[in-house]
């Protein structure tokens, strides 16, 4: 009897668990289109990983009754929402927008202010996911990102808090300081499997 439906192909390429978030200094790599991150440069464990590219089309319509002819891309964004359960100075400190990379850090002791918020510090983000069959990966780069999120530690009684925060990819093409032409033709970062 032939099977019917959508078959799976390849089982190397199906995704199953989190990517690890890593964070790297912005401008001492920005130009390398390669991965740079190591598991050193991992904000720890995670409730989850969800990559977003939105994309906002205008569509040309002409006639009566008005038809489509024409579908063009007029705004495109890339995002990694994700939420950390390792409740450091630097995690919460990353989640408020600070760059985090200096190493000056440490997991028990430090602060983080409250109310006196500016924008948010540029960073180089890094998801690498690594395939079930522990071989093949996938590793998401925003060599130019912000974070952003309002800050929620929901504590419970039988379960750990989960940190949500939001990585924002921005513009690292050569035509914004603090860019390089390693991006002008992905200025937004690019998804590398290996």
């Amino acid at each position: 009897m032939a099977r019917k439906g959508p078959l799976t192909k390849d089982t190397s390429t199906v995704a199953l668990g989190l990517a690890q978030i890593r964070v790297l200094e912005s401008a001492a790599n920005i130009a390398d289109i390669q991965p740079a991150g190591v598991a050193a440069d991992s904000i720890g464990a995670l409730a989850n990983t969800k990559f977003t590219s939105n994309t906002d089309w205008f569509k040309l319509e002409s006639g009566f009754p008005l038809m489509e002819d024409y579908t063009t891309p007029i705004r495109e964004s890339a995002m990694l929402e994700c939420a950390f359960k390792e409740i450091t100075p630097e995690n919460m400190a990353l989640a408020f927008g600070t760059d985090t990379t200096s190493g000056s850090y440490t997991v028990h002791s430090g602060e983080v202010g409250l109310g006196d918020r500016v924008a948010p510090d540029y960073i180089r983000m890094e998801a690498f996911y690594t395939f079930p069959n522990g071989t093949n990966t996938m590793t998401i780069i925003f060599p130019r990102a912000q974070v952003s999120a309002s800050i929620e530690i929901d504590m419970q009684a039988e379960d750990v808090a989960a940190v949500p925060i939001v990585f924002e990819s921005k513009r690292a093409d050569s035509e914004v300081s603090g860019g390089d032409a390693a991006w002008d033709s992905k200025p937004l970062g690019r998804i590398f499997w290996a």
